[in-house]
């Protein structure tokens, strides 16, 4: 049972980001996208501002995002790195697995990675998250660099959307069987 206390509020910034764009491609008839609630218990609540303060997960998360664009089923999750490395054991196998079923189902997977020392953001589609994963159980370190990540998919803001990730997923989608 995995425990959660206010170190699990990290991501919060890019996932306001990512709401704020939702809430923008919803508007826009673009698409409807929400976030999966992760489910806790609480075993601690400060009296005093009736804060959760400590809690378990009751089971494992799926990802935190799920919806559809134009009738094309997505599913994200968003990630976070402070250095120019990004661990690949911020991912879980239960969401790998979820997004790979998610695929199976012909919907697309994909990750937003925020780099914060960078400011920039990037849009992991899963064939690629699928490499690095190949890559480290053949030897490499269970990571990859920036640097490794293909240009085509750094997401910008655009208008209203703070996170334009329709952009990138546009030529994901072109990729796609």
């Amino acid at each position: 049972m995995a425990t959660w206390n206010s170190r699990g509020l990290r991501g919060s910034t890019l996932e306001d980001m990512i709401n704020h764009t939702n809430e923008y491609y919803r508007q826009k008839n673009l698409a409807l996208v929400q976030k999966i609630p992760t489910p806790i218990t609480p075993i601690k609540i400060d009296k005093d501002s009736s804060q959760i303060t400590l809690a378990y997960f009751e089971k494992d998360s799926t990802v935190d995002y799920i919806g559809v664009v134009q009738g094309v089923p997505i599913c994200f999750d968003a990630k976070e790195c402070a250095t120019d490395t990004f661990t690949m054991r911020n991912i879980h196998e239960h969401q790998i697995k979820f997004m790979s079923d998610f695929e199976k189902q012909d919907g697309v997977s994909f990750l937003v990675i925020m780099f914060t020392g960078r400011n920039r953001l990037y849009y992991m589609r899963f064939s690629e998250l699928e490499g690095f994963l190949e890559r480290a159980k053949n030897g490499h370190p269970n990571n990859f660099k920036y640097d490794e990540l293909d240009p085509d998919y750094f997401v910008e803001s655009k208008g209203g959307a703070l996170v334009h990730y329709l952009e990138p997923l546009s030529r994901d989608l072109s990729g796609h069987d």
